[in-house]
């Protein structure tokens, strides 16, 4: 008998005698044999067929075969297309901009980040005055040769004399964290292993900090094994890991994570209680003035609503809510007498979504959701309005970070078509000045952008973005990206992207729908796109869809649709539910498997947001949807690009490697079905910017053959 081992060889050279050779070729490519398992599964008396599971072993023979194979025939089918080296060095060059993030003061030191183009990870600096050159502090792009080992957060202690940072390699959730000596830049001894959704919050002192790991999994469990019984550690600094301190844990309750936040006088750690990627959580404390033994208080624990702090007066907390708001809004809760019927509003609920607040300079600095856009308002400490921070125009602002002592602050401010900008503002006088703007070969005076707002099959009103080179015309003839989301409370607000505009440059229309389901409108937006109620997110981007043919943006044969993770299952439910309605479809790290995906890593989190199939209540609706379970052997689907990554502890890639063998094996259609399948990368975070590149490029590369584009000549050439 022949192993799969010994077919390797003969797989690649099958595929590579089958690669395209022109246009006609490449629209009918031959796919490597997938073999069909005989495994059945039975859910609530109804017998589900799961052949390709045999896929779900990321590291066997067999699939790293299929691998190589696959990826083999997508490269092979990409690199025939005219205009893709085109595409790519567009690209490239207007990416090459310098890029800043949003400075950060402690210790009377600032830290911001910086990329001065193509560099594959930002680098952080540090500077004593905003007017003296800065140093650098940490340079991932030191770390590895290929740029995959990335800043995943750091904390610097208050009195700004050492950072702790944690490094993600490959794209992995999991991070390992040290600490720097700010002055000397070096590091010390301090090395944390298997810290995975988590940050850093220094004691006062700065003596030591506090930090979330999990357990060590067993060896080759690390990227699919699910993650429980997440515990909170103090860490001092100068000490083994082994001797940390275990602060809190809940044994009985193995599926709560915790998020241990210091404030800012020292005395307390606020302990967020999080299940899963459910929006209600849990808040407790403990005084750290009182010493280790004082007891941790379960401050709120109802799971009713969405809680965070924002800073206290000694025992009074400011609290952010949507407790008996939907829309948010600022409480006050004296820890001496948390009865909900001693809280003291703040600032009140408003028309649109409180969507973060910060204290600074004894002002609240509220963020709010306005149609899907930033508004900004200022408020004293009693909740009186102050002012609005004047924004540059309409689009995503953030920031506003800093302590009640500060009388400065920054945010960032971009759309679809301003790079992100830095704005230092004085909170005295309410004045913006630029930071840093950065200078991208790009003229936004070309582009137009409108929102629209259309009706769903039921008739709920939702807002869609639309951006344009000016002068279009609306015949039906646009090639059209219409991108989505609708999920876990994410909102899809403006931001520049260099791939975008490389995209309108080709003749491209790019559309962002705000669809149910995403935080845009609130708590109710959400939970009418949760659970029995996910169907209204497909129908919702299917309207849109409709909505731009009607209006005569584009038509079927030139509308694409596109979405990552929540919303790469947002594209295959909606391409097996109307195949008709697209001509193509960029489906990204995708959730495709929805009967099995709380099984790996993270996984079980989601159930808050789509319900599990382990309830019979809810199994009929997640199988009716799963867009691996939907696809209709001899159907005609569009032309296809799945996009996974090999080291993707979040989507584990058994769900694009699942979906795509199956969508293979249903395809009728002449449109070609391919998986592109990144090496040492995960799910997005950290993603070295020329792999960022390199993708985008093959995207648009697939789209002008789906699409049948006509590039402009600068893309191919006279």
């Amino acid at each position: 008998m022949i192993t799969w081992s010994l077919t390797i060889a003969v797989l690649v050279a099958l595929v590579a005698a089958t690669l395209p050779g022109g246009a006609e070729a490449a629209e009918k490519p031959t796919y490597p044999p997938t073999r069909k398992g005989d495994q059945v599964d039975e859910y609530h008396g109804t017998k589900v067929a799961d052949p390709y599971r045999w896929l779900e072993d990321a590291n066997s023979e067999e699939t790293r075969a299929w691998i190589e194979a696959q990826n083999k025939l997508t490269f092979g089918y990409l690199e025939n297309i005219p205009g893709r080296d085109k595409i790519r060095e567009r690209i490239t060059r207007i990416w090459d901009y310098e890029r800043y993030g949003t400075p950060y003061k402690e210790g009377g030191r600032y830290f911001f980040s910086k990329n001065d183009g193509l560099q594959n990870q930002s680098v952080l600096y540090v500077t004593e005055s905003l007017d003296k050159e800065p140093r650098v502090l940490l340079d991932p792009n030191t770390l590895s040769k290929d740029g995959t080992v990335a800043l995943s957060g750091y904390a610097i202690s208050e009195d700004g004399r050492h950072m702790a940072y944690g490094l993600s390699s490959a794209g992995s959730d999991w991070q390992e964290w040290r600490v720097r000596d700010v002055a000397t830049g070096r590091d010390t001894s301090d090395h944390l292993k298997w810290v995975k959704f988590s940050g850093a919050s220094w004691a006062k002192d700065g003596t030591g900090f506090f930090y979330s790991r999990y357990d060590e999994p067993e060896k080759g469990q690390e990227l699919q094994k699910a993650n429980y019984y997440q515990k909170l550690y103090y860490h001092k600094r100068g000490t083994p890991q082994s001797e940390d301190i275990l602060v809190y844990q809940r044994p009985d309750q193995k599926e709560w994570g915790f998020g241990g936040s210091v404030t800012d006088d020292g005395r307390f750690l606020i302990i967020y209680v999080w299940q899963g990627t459910e929006r209600k959580n849990r808040v407790f404390y403990k005084d750290l003035q009182a010493g280790e033994a004082a007891p941790v208080v379960e401050l709120l624990n109802q799971v009713d609503a969405y809680y965070s702090v924002i800073d206290n007066d000694g025992p009074v907390f400011y609290v952010r809510t949507d407790k008996d708001a939907p829309r948010g809004r600022v409480v006050a809760i004296d820890t001496r007498k948390p009865d909900p019927a001693n809280w003291k509003e703040v600032i009140p609920q408003a028309d649109d979504v409180l969507q973060g607040v910060s204290l600074v300079g004894d002002r609240f600095f509220a963020t709010y959701l306005k149609d899907a856009h930033t508004q900004v308002k200022v408020f004293d400490t009693a909740g009186k309005f102050v002012r609005a921070v004047e924004l540059p125009g309409i689009g995503s602002a953030g920031g506003f970070g800093g302590r009640r002592t500060d009388k400065e602050t920054f945010y960032s401010f971009s759309s679809f078509t301003t790079p992100s900008t830095i704005y230092r503002y004085d909170v005295a006088s309410g004045k913006s000045t630029v930071f840093r703007q950065p200078k991208v070969d790009f003229n936004p005076d070309k582009y137009e952008i409108k929102q629209v707002f259309y009706q769903s099959k039921d008739g709920t009103r939702v807002p869609m973005f639309i951006v344009h080179r000016k002068g279009i015309q609306l015949d039906g003839s646009n090639p059209t990206y219409l991108y989505g989301y609708g999920g876990f409370n994410a909102s899809m607000t403006p931001s520049f992207s260099p791939a975008n505009a490389v995209w309108m440059d080709m003749g491209g229309v790019y559309a962002v729908a705000n669809l149910r389901g995403g935080g845009e409108y609130g708590r109710e937006w959400h939970e009418a796109g949760k659970k029995l109620k996910k169907q209204n997110v497909f129908d919702d981007f299917i309207a849109a869809a409709e909505w731009l043919i009607e209006n005569k943006y584009t038509k079927p044969a030139k509308l694409a649709i596109a979405g990552g993770s929540n919303g790469g299952l947002l594209v295959g439910a909606v391409l097996n539910q109307r195949p008709d309605l697209f001509g193509a479809a960029l489906p990204a790290v995708g959730v495709m498997d929805m009967l099995r995906f709380h099984k790996f890593t993270i996984g079980w989190g989601w159930t808050s947001d789509y319900g599990s199939p382990d309830n019979p209540e809810e199994f009929p609706a997640l199988h009716a949807y799963s867009p691996l379970h939907n696809l209709k052997p001899g159907a005609k689907y569009p032309a296809t690009l799945v996009t996974t990554s090999d080291h993707d502890d979040r989507v584990v890639p058994a769900h694009s490697f699942k979906y795509a063998a199956a969508l293979q094996a249903a395809q009728a259609g002449d449109a070609p079905t391919l998986i592109r399948i990144e090496t040492k990368a995960g799910h997005g975070g950290g993603k070295p910017t020329a792999k960022i590149i390199e993708e985008a490029a093959d995207r648009y590369a697939f789209l002008v053959r789906a699409l049948d584009m006509k590039l402009p000549e600068s893309f191919v050439g006279k």
